[in-house]
This record gives structure tokens, C-alpha cells and sequence, in this order.
């Protein structure tokens, strides 16, 4: 066997001992009800799945979601302005904020955005 080849089997043969010994090492004995347990946002998981859940949460969550993948795909526009054409680019640029906008009013025209009532 080569120099080379013995020293790849000995990193080897250490990082396995120590990934062993790492988690042999790190598991927690002490076992918790509590900890063990789901956690289901805040319920009780033990008691109804069925419970009335606010509506409000999931709105803003896909409201976010919307305007998240949005600015994702606002990103790229500012690097392709110089590889293209000037007329077009703004165009296409103007439809896609002004898209933007009406949505972001529509939601707001429709209270989805104010949390208290």
C-alpha cells in the first residue's frame, strides 16, 4: 500500500470513530412527556384536531407567499435591462408592477391586510 492510500484509510477510520462517538456522546437520556410530544401551532395535540382556527393566519401567510415569489421574479429584471431591448423590457417591466399593484390594492381594498377588525 502507498503512503497516500494509508493516509485516506486512517482519515476515514477517524472521522467514522469520531462521527461515532459524537453521537453516542450527544443523545439526551432523559425523556420529557412534554418534549417528546408535537407540537400542532400552539394546540393542545392531544385534544379536537377540529378546533376553529383563524382563517386570518393562513390569509397573511399566502398573501406573503404571493408577494414573496414576486419580488423573486422582480430580482432578475434589473440584471436583464442592459442584454435586452429598452422599449420592450419596459413594457413588459410596467404590465408586471402594475399587476403588482392592483393586487396589493385589491387586497387592501378587501381588509385582507388590517388584522384587528
Amino acid at each position: 500500500m502507498t503512503m497516500i492510500t494509508i493516509t485516506v484509510v486512517m482519515a476515514l477510520t477517524m472521522t467514522t470513530i469520531i462521527m461515532i462517538l459524537t453521537s453516542v456522546l450527544s443523545k439526551k437520556n432523559i425523556e420529557d412527556r412534554e418534549k417528546s410530544s408535537p407540537f400542532e401551532c400552539g394546540f393542545d395535540p392531544k385534544s379536537s384536531a377540529r378546533l376553529p382556527f383563524s382563517l386570518r393566519f393562513f390569509l397573511i401567510a399566502v398573501i406573503f407567499l404571493i408577494f414573496d415569489v414576486e419580488i423573486a421574479l422582480l430580482l432578475p429584471m434589473t440584471v436583464t435591462m442592459m442584454s435586452s431591448n429598452m422599449k420592450s423590457w419596459m413594457t413588459i417591466s410596467s404590465i408586471f408592477l402594475l399587476i403588482l399593484i392592483v393586487g396589493l390594492y385589491h387586497e387592501w381594498n378587501q381588509g385582507a391586510l388590517e388584522w384587528a377588525n
